[in-house]
């Protein structure tokens, strides 16, 4: 069984389901989970916040936050998971924004970086960040591959 397939089977089981909120991905991370037979008992839905503006409308994030960290941090992968969770009906969330590339946006991320968070309700946000090598594609779908594997890691605590 694969990681996608792990993640809907676990979530099936407990009778939950998940919220996405992806920003470099751009609903890669959905696309693999919604690949698993199965998956509409527990994919609530992904937001596709790809720009800041559609990180606060649809998310709710606090212009402060990117403001103070940036796009590609700690702080807005936690705000976009927790927005996903607030937004939705779902029991967890994970979250994914990153610079892609090929060339980086002005500040100092470096290409390649992601920030992954997962949340579930009732616990604490975690976040992790990655660096990935390669084109913006090996990026983006390295970037959706983790963000399952995060799912997988986070469910085995629970």
């Amino acid at each position: 069984m694969g990681d996608a397939e792990a993640v809907i089977s676990r979530l099936a089981a407990a009778s939950q389901t998940i919220a996405l909120a992806e920003s470099c991905t751009a609903g890669l991370a959905a696309d693999l989970l919604a690949q698993v037979p199965g998956a509409s008992q527990v994919l609530w839905g992904s937001y596709v916040s790809y720009t800041e503006a559609a990180k606060i409308a649809m998310l709710g994030l606090d212009a402060g936050i990117l403001r103070r960290y940036g796009a590609v941090s700690r702080e807005t992968a936690c705000a976009m998971a927790l927005g996903a969770l607030q937004r939705s009906p779902a029991d967890i969330a994970a979250a994914v924004t990153g610079l892609a590339g090929p060339e980086g946006d002005g500040s100092p991320v470096p290409v390649g970086t992601v920030w992954i968070a997962t949340a579930v309700r009732g616990m604490a946000v975690e976040a992790q960040v990655f660096q990935y090598a390669g084109s913006r594609q090996e990026v983006r779908s390295a970037a959706a591959g983790t963000v399952i594997k995060e799912l997988l890691r986070r469910l085995s605590f629970m």
